[in-house]
């Protein structure tokens, strides 16, 4: 999941299942749109009795070995078995969040000691190649998922992560700093799409959406720990090399975590070890669900046939070219929204309020994503994920036209100056609390057991070339037209991803992946 990117310049170029439970209803025949996808209904609607007996079950008998009875949700403890697994796992995202940070200031630094100061170009690129690297990253994970199960995954994407901040904290020339980069590029990426994938398939269904926005609540820290480890740097020419020693702890820390972390129990039983995946059902979810899990995943498995991997071309068929479609759009419409526009002016509007110090402008900033990313770990499983996505977009159009009317009207200047701040914190803040979070839960959620790691491997793929093509253009679209016309396209774009995440988005709150994949899969035969 993509969250914020607290920088002060753009990336430049060269930068046996509920059968007997579901509704009928669920299974009818796709209708076709006009964009020559074959869409499954949008709409998961049964009976008002079926979908509440669905909703008792999934939420009242969840009887997790730490859950409590007294209906209070304070006291819902039934996600504290699989915290501990899904912490380490967002220690990636910890991880993710550092990188960003640890270029924001010391690229400076750096040039100057490897003897490319003052050549943008080359700047770009030591910035740039991480996104290379990261695209490369994510389109490979989906295979290595499906061979190697998340754990393995995880430890061997630490080699790059360790070996790409080692050779980065001891590089002398451009060639060193640019290889460190973009090794660890290259293990952001995989981690990018695999810890949603990792958490959407272990976390409990009720506290799937909580549990996954550690994700986001991971980014932000990290960004916050490389601001605070980055103020040495203003004074001390040589300190970006200990920032890049620091860097290889958490890689060090998340391959012996991984050691003692669950796998997936769907992954397993797609292997056949069924006997580890009722083991871990019954530790993370209870002993109740342990028939009904494994009951799901095999029917599920069973439908999508017997080999454990899937080919890049099934993302042309149905139904999973519908959900590569909105993956992919998600992603495109999340960075064309403009969050790393808005990052990059956020220090010069700032600035016009008298806060000069760019590490104390991004601390503000990365305070407030912070803070959207704790509210959103709470609303996005009482309200639901469509809710706050389409909440979150509205909300950064607001803030986006806010901002352009304190620019083009004649306003008090230290007024038109605090309304910038306003709409850029109020913009971060929704971003953080739905698009940021939400994009990248849900797309694992609406993919299938078979093709999961393949649509997320490219959704992320979108995501990067996205990132790239914003950071490439962005100065030169507020050189020709002025940062309000271009904040105006920003907030016309939010508007846009509204209504298209009101259109396409499916409710998957409260629902298991199984029961989401058999809904949207007309293939599945439905009992009546």
């Amino acid at each position: 999941m993509r969250v914020a990117a607290v920088l002060h310049q753009p990336v430049n170029p060269v930068r046996p299942i509920f059968t007997s439970h579901l509704n009928p209803k669920l299974f009818r025949k796709p209708k076709t749109f006009r964009f020559g996808f074959r869409f499954a209904p949008l709409n998961l609607k049964g009976s008002a009795t079926k979908k509440k007996q669905l909703l008792t079950q999934d939420h009242d008998s969840d009887d997790s070995p730490t859950q409590e009875k007294s209906g209070d949700r304070s006291f819902d403890l039934g996600w504290v078995p699989a915290f501990p697994h899904v912490s380490i796992a967002s220690m990636s995202n910890f991880l993710f969040g550092y990188h960003i940070g640890v270029m924001n200031g010391p690229i400076v630094s750096i040039a100057r000691e490897l003897g490319f100061e003052g050549d943008p170009i080359l700047e770009g690129l030591v910035v740039s190649i991480f996104i290379a690297g990261a695209f490369v990253g994510s389109v490979s994970c989906g295979s290595l998922v499906d061979k190697l199960g998340c754990r393995r995954t995880f430890q061997i994407d630490t080699i790059p992560l360790i070996l790409g901040a080692l050779v980065s904290a001891q590089a002398h020339s451009l060639n060193e700093i640019l290889l460190g980069r973009f090794l660890v590029g290259l293990g952001i990426g995989v981690n990018a799409v695999l810890v949603p994938i990792y958490i959407s398939e272990v976390a409990p269904t009720k506290y799937r959406g909580s549990l996954g926005s550690l994700c986001q609540i991971g980014t932000c820290l990290g960004i916050i720990l490389s601001l605070f480890l980055g103020i040495p740097a203003e004074n001390d020419p040589h300190w970006w090399r200990t920032m890049f020693y620091v860097a290889s702890i958490p890689g060090f820390l998340l391959a012996v975590g991984m050691q003692f972390a669950v796998e997936s129990p769907r992954w397993l039983c797609r292997v056949g070890n069924i006997n580890d995946a009722e083991a871990i059902v019954r530790k993370l979810w209870g002993e109740s669900k342990v028939d009904q899990a494994i009951e799901e995943f095999q029917s599920v498995i069973k439908n999508d046939g017997s080999d454990v991997n899937s080919r890049w071309l099934e993302l042309l068929e149905e139904p999973h070219s519908r959900v590569a479609f909105i993956g992919g759009t998600l992603f495109a419409l999340q960075q064309f929204a403009g969050i790393n526009g808005v990052l990059y002016f956020s220090s010069l509007t700032f600035q016009d309020v008298g806060i000069a110090s760019g590490a104390l402008a991004s601390l503000f900033v990365g305070l407030t994503n912070f803070a959207g990313a704790l509210c959103a770990s709470y609303f996005i499983d009482t309200q639901g994920r469509k809710k706050l996505l389409i909440g979150s977009y509205l909300g950064m159009a607001v803030s986006m036209f806010l901002i352009v009317f304190a620019i083009n009207f004649s306003l008090d200047e230290d007024f038109g100056h605090n309304l910038s701040i306003l709409g850029t914190l109020m913009y971060i803040f929704t971003f953080a609390i739905g698009a940021g979070p939400v994009t990248g839960l849900i797309i694992p959620e609406l993919s299938s057991n078979r093709t999961r790691g393949k649509i997320m491997g490219f959704s992320f793929s979108v995501h990067w070339v996205c990132n790239f093509l914003v950071g490439l253009f962005f100065l030169d679209l507020v050189e020709i037209f002025g940062v309000a016309p271009v904040y105006a396209g920003f907030g016309s774009v939010s508007l846009a991803s509204a209504i298209f995440a009101w259109y396409f988005i499916v409710e998957t709150k409260g629902r298991s992946l199984e029961e989401i994949e058999m809904s949207l899969n007309s293939n599945f035969p439905a009992k009546r």
